[in-house]
């Protein structure tokens, strides 16, 4: 796995042993980030479920402001700074180990409002679901913020609209899909 384009392309970063993380494939990730490219550059970024780091880092490579990477597995947690030295973009990083619903709300009232948000949680866990949930009412996002799902073929949004959300954009893949969810005005 490596960083695709940006400041640290071509760089390559480590993820931990075992089945605890599924880290997005170059392929995957080459197509989400020609998909958000354009609102890349100064962006905030939010990394939920963060593995490796990659999609953060990615982000920061190609110009993000600012990346914020929560991850529960210790181990992980330490690869991704480690991915972060690599790169040498530790400085626009901040890196929480703990669950994703106390990284969400350890960032409330710290004056974050991010441009998007990424989460590619455990499948079949409905970890989006309760995610999405937390964000209908939080000052993290807002009426622009671009929220990108990674999740199995199987997984259903039906439920978006009950949360105040629209899909904008579903793209699929062989093997899971990027679901793009709006805050609907």
């Amino acid at each position: 796995m490596r960083v695709i384009a940006g400041k640290a392309r071509r760089l390559l970063l480590k993820t931990i042993e075992g089945q605890d993380t599924r880290p997005t494939t170059d392929r995957i990730k080459e197509t989400l980030f020609n998909m958000i490219n354009a609102k890349m550059p100064d962006c905030c970024f939010l990394d939920l479920f963060s593995g490796s780091g990659a999609i953060g880092i990615e982000a920061l490579s190609r110009g993000a402001r600012m990346a914020v990477m929560v991850e529960q597995n210790p181990k992980a947690a330490e690869c991704i700074r480690e991915n972060l030295k690599t790169t040498r973009l530790e400085d626009d990083a901040i890196v929480m180990n703990c669950d994703v619903l106390t990284g969400l709300s350890r960032l409330e009232g710290k004056g974050h409002v991010f441009d998007f948000v990424f989460m590619d949680p455990p499948y079949h866990f409905e970890w989006e679901k309760k995610v999405l949930q937390y964000l209908s009412s939080s000052s993290l996002i807002d009426a622009s913020t671009v929220i990108i799902v990674e999740a199995s073929l199987e997984t259903s949004f039906d439920y978006l609209e009950t949360f105040g959300y629209r899909m904008t954009k579903d793209k699929s893949y062989k093997t899971n899909k990027h679901i793009f969810i709006e805050k609907k005005e």
